[in-house]
Parts: structure tokens; sequence; C-alpha cells
């Protein structure tokens, strides 16, 4: 069961920083509390977390003071919103997965110092945006303002209904639109295939696929009508086409896992291309996270 926080990684880098603010954004729009997690670790000593328990306490207080800084510098846009802190003894990675087990979101930065931020192979990001049981946005681009359009990448796969409902409240949330991509690629063909007439019309493998996101998305087109609604079919690589609408978007939202549409699974897929390289924040969102429309 969720409860109504927002939890956020911070480990003093300026990405960190930047994720607070997306976070107390974001706070307003879902009307929760933020809490900011910061983890410390220390090997001084010959145990795992070696030394006295003064010295832990010294570097906890190093913490607490630096996570105190970074909530004061967001006070005068955080007015409205409960905004708590703390400092937690641990791994990065597993500190911020635990202690976002009941929250509604976690928000980390797309590189740091080590810590919460960095998207290298195996970083705290991707751990968390991989492992997490909710909806996670790692921040990238432009965060203080949320304009643009919400996209939403579809596969049509089962945990797509989850992926574009989560997008189509997001734009009520932000009252802004939703613009609905599906990428597709010609099938390839082999041998004497390759070499003859194609056995498919282009047009017409086309033609299939918008009519296949259209039918996607028509239950929530009549869940929330108030929302204005895009649905782009494009050719290409899914993680390109994301990438380069990424741009004027004020969020893109993609599912945990997926089959070579837009949403396929995060390490080493379209997901961690587009936590890579987007140009604007990126939700990723699982399974479980948001219940399909009645119908």
């Amino acid at each position: 069961m969720h409860s109504n926080e927002i939890v956020v990684g911070l480990d003093g880098s300026a990405q960190s920083r930047a994720a607070l603010r997306f976070a107390v954004a974001q706070a307003r729009r879902m009307r929760a509390t933020v809490r900011v997690v910061t983890a410390f670790d220390y090997n001084w000593g010959s145990g795992r977390f070696g030394g006295s328990e003064e010295q832990e306490q010294a570097v906890r207080a190093r913490h607490e003071k630096a996570l105190a800084e970074a909530i004061e510098e967001v006070r005068p846009v955080a007015a409205d919103v409960t905004v708590a802190g703390s400092a937690v003894l641990g791994e990065p990675a597993p500190v911020l997965l635990n202690a976002g087990k009941a929250a509604v979101l976690t928000v980390v930065g797309n590189r740091g110092r080590g810590g919460f931020g960095s998207l290298l192979l195996g970083s705290v990001s991707q751990k968390v945006a991989t492992h997490a049981r909710h909806p996670v946005v790692v921040v990238r681009g432009t965060v203080d303002t949320a304009t643009g359009p919400v996209i939403v990448g579809v596969d049509h796969t089962d945990h797509s209904e989850h992926t574009i409902g989560a997008a189509f409240e997001e734009a009520v949330r932000r009252g802004s639109s939703v613009i609905a991509i599906h990428a597709y690629e010609f099938p390839a063909a082999y041998g004497v295939m390759a070499m003859s007439v194609l056995p498919y019309k282009p047009e017409d493998l086309r033609d299939a696929e918008v009519a296949a996101l259209e039918t996607a998305l028509e239950p929530w087109r009549e869940k929330f009508p108030g929302v204005p609604v895009e649905a782009l079919v494009a050719r290409g690589t899914a993680a390109r086409v994301l990438v380069d609408v990424s741009s004027n978007a004020g969020l893109v939202v993609v599912g945990s896992r997926g089959h070579g549409g837009v949403a396929g699974t995060l390490l080493g897929s379209v997901g961690l291309q587009v936590l890579h390289h987007a140009d604007c924040p990126v939700m990723i969102v699982h399974p479980t996270d948001t219940p399909a429309p009645e119908g």
C-alpha cells in the first residue's frame, strides 16, 4: 500500500538538487509530501563499517547538514509542500529502494558523485529504476518548467496499459497533452526473400500499426476526455524516436519491460537508452503501478 510520499535521493551533486526541485514540483501536483534521503558509508578500520560510534555520528552529522541546506534551498518554492530529510547508513541503492517501498514515486538525478545520481552501468539510478516496485523518475534536461506534453511509449504488450495510464494521469496533473508513440520497423527479410519483392505492402503495415495504437488509446480517451491526445506512429528504432521527441516534452513515460516496441526491459534496452539520452525527465512505470481502465 502506497503512502502519499515522494522519496528523492540526494548526494550533494547539482543533478540531485535538480531532482529535489522536480520532486517538490511533483509533490505539489500530487498533493504529496517529500522525503529527501541521503546515504552515507565509510570503511574506516577493519570492519565493513569500521570506526567508532563517534566517527559514524560525525559522518551522519555532515550529511544531515547537507540535507538541511538542500531543503532550505527549495523552501521558496516549497512553502505549501512538507519536506523532510533523513541520512541513512548504507549503500545508496538499497537505502533508496527501502525508503521508497511505500512511496508513490521515487526521484533520482541522472548522474552524481557516485551516489544517487550516476547513470553509468550498474549505477544507483539504474538499479533503482530497475528494481523499484513503483514509478521512478530520472531527472534529465530542464526540470524547472513542465509545460511540454507528456510523451508515452506504447508497445502493445499488456504492460502498455499501465504505462499509458500513468501518462494520462500525469497530463491531468500538469494540464498538458499526451503524445502516444509507437515505433515500428519493417520485418527483416532473409535468404531468397531478401532478393525478391516484399511479401507485404509498407503502407498496409503502417495502417495496421496506426489502428493498433488507436485501439490501445480508445479506453483512455474515454476515461480522460479532457486530455488532448496525439497518436504518432513512426518508423525507426524505439529509442531514437523517443529521444528525438523528448527535447520539447515535459516528461517521457516508458515501461519497465516490453518486447521491442518502445518500452523494453531496462538493462541494455530501449528504456536504458532513453534514460541515457532523453532531453527531459523520464518516468519508468512498473507493471503494478497503474490499474487498467474499466470497460
